[in-house]
């Protein structure tokens, strides 16, 4: 069941388009006014509680869920009747890019980088670099709103970053997309460069081989081949995390290349040694000047940064590189 407890607005702390933090009686809160409405000091709201009680980490925040002061009476989106989270407490219709709008027949070896973490995004996106026009594409596996990730707001400041896609259950994308294929349709008809598929912020995660949202990295991956892409996997690697599951190239990274249906190119940032099961599928990347590439960005994982585990940024890096190669 929800955990719902009522409380008032105490504190508006930052607003960005998509995304208010919040403190409801004092305490850490998100607010998507996109789904419930514009939030102010002292409404009376009603508050998601139960990811901050289970401690669940960097996700473990109170979630807006409506507010009773100024978000009730709401109209839908006008022509729009797909809906996003369908026959939840949430649904609610929103345009998609499929409807009304032309998509490519298909990909035309466009590169297509597939991470299965959110926290890749920014060293790929580093290593494709500025001067191209990516899209990125945000899968379900993750947190579902785009506008959670600072790190998207850096990306598209720097210009790293053009168009942000959701696809499926996410939501608050510029560009709404019922399926991974269509959406990698969508951005080929308007001709961009490059994408990058990811989950958003967190990751889904039950510890065992396919049970977790990185396997999102293969839908994405399958599709590109299918449509004539040139798909890129972006190996989660380190050599920092504990978990011996993780170490070198994650057992995430062996699922997605388990799921993989046709072939892909493994990005691996040379003179790192890559494990043996991973190699055969290897393409090495020169990585070199990597740190000097994302000066200035916010690189973070695991509450590690590149001076703690500086393979698993160079790792991503490499596919963002790798994906530069092969833009048009």
């Amino acid at each position: 069941m929800l955990t719902i407890r009522p409380g008032r607005v105490t504190a508006v702390l930052e607003r960005h388009q998509g995304l208010v933090r919040i403190e409801v009686d004092g305490t850490p809160c998100v607010a998507y006014p996109g789904q419930t409405g514009p939030v102010a000091l002292g409404d009376e709201v009603l508050v998601n509680t139960q990811a901050r009680e289970l401690e669940l980490g960097t996700g473990g925040f109170d979630v807006l869920y409506a507010n009773l002061t100024r978000g009730l009476g709401g109209s839908p989106t006008r022509g729009a009747h797909v809906m996003k989270l369908p026959y939840t407490p949430l649904q609610h219709a929103v345009l998609h890019g499929e409807e009304g709008a032309a998509l490519a027949e298909g990909l035309a070896g466009m590169p297509v980088v597939c991470c299965s973490l959110h926290s890749q995004v920014v060293p790929v996106c580093a290593g494709l670099g500025e001067g191209h026009r990516v899209a990125y594409v945000q899968l379900p596996g993750g947190a579902l709103p785009v506008s959670l990730s600072d790190a998207l707001r850096v990306l598209r400041a720097r210009g790293l970053v053009q168009t942000a896609i959701a696809v499926g259950a996410c939501v608050e994308g510029d560009v709404q997309c019922v399926t991974a294929a269509s959406a990698l349709l969508w951005a080929a008809a308007r001709h961009y460069d490059a994408l990058v598929c990811a989950i958003g912020p967190g990751i889904v995660g039950t510890g065992t081989s396919f049970g977790h949202g990185g396997v999102a990295a293969a839908e994405a991956a399958n599709a590109a081949t299918a449509l004539g892409g040139s798909p890129v996997v972006a190996v989660r690697a380190s050599l920092a995390d504990e978990r011996e599951r993780h170490r070198t190239a994650s057992h995430h990274t062996r699922a997605v290349l388990e799921l993989c249906l046709g072939s892909v190119s493994v990005a691996w940032p040379r003179g790192w040694d890559a494990p043996e099961w991973l190699e055969p599928r290897v393409v090495e990347v020169d990585v070199a000047g990597w740190e000097r590439a994302c000066a200035g960005l916010p690189l973070w994982h695991m509450g590690r940064g590149p001076q703690d585990d500086p393979l698993f940024f160079a790792a991503s890096y490499a596919a963002g590189r790798l994906a530069r190669g092969r833009t048009a």
